[in-house]
């Protein structure tokens, strides 16, 4: 079966996002380095190509390929938390340093990858079978940069 791995270009800092994101999620681990030659493609490289990484058992790939590409909102990352505590750990770690909050519980780091950070129970919340809760649910959450469970369920509750 195959195995798919997010790969995410960088422009020099691959090694400085692998540590930032090493630091924030448990069972993390540097898998292997590969490092460039006198030229590639784009020109003269030196240090680190590539590196694969995982985040809590999740394999990615970072590669230094320069300033050519930069991360947008059309690709996220989602972290499902299974309560406030995870909800804010992820959100201020991956929002420290130069990192954004954006709004309903999307960010993005200081590198510009975008999380969204999800208190598992939300997911219930969006198909709930009443209408009337879904719709406040849904109502309180685009008020908000950060999710707070206890504001999303007093919603939802009416």
């Amino acid at each position: 079966m195959p195995i798919i791995q997010p790969s995410l270009w960088f422009d020099g800092n691959a090694e400085e996002a692998v540590a930032f994101y090493s630091k924030i999620f448990p069972n993390s681990s540097t898998v292997r380095t590969s490092y460039a030659g006198p030229w590639n493609q784009h020109g003269r490289t030196e240090g680190v190509l590539a590196i694969d990484f995982k985040l809590d058992g999740q394999d990615f790939n970072a590669i230094n390929g320069g300033p050519m590409f930069q991360f947008s909102e059309a690709v996220s990352f989602v972290v499902l938390c299974a309560d406030q505590a995870e909800v804010d750990h992820y959100w201020f770690a991956l929002t420290a340093d130069g990192g954004q909050e954006v709004e309903c519980g999307w960010l993005k780091d200081r590198f510009g990858v975008s999380w969204q950070i999800v208190p598992e129970m939300f997911n219930e919340l969006i198909v709930d079978p009443d209408e009337g809760r879904r719709s406040r649910a849904f109502t309180a959450m685009f008020g908000m940069k950060r999710l707070i469970i206890a504001d999303l369920l007093k919603a939802a509750d009416g």
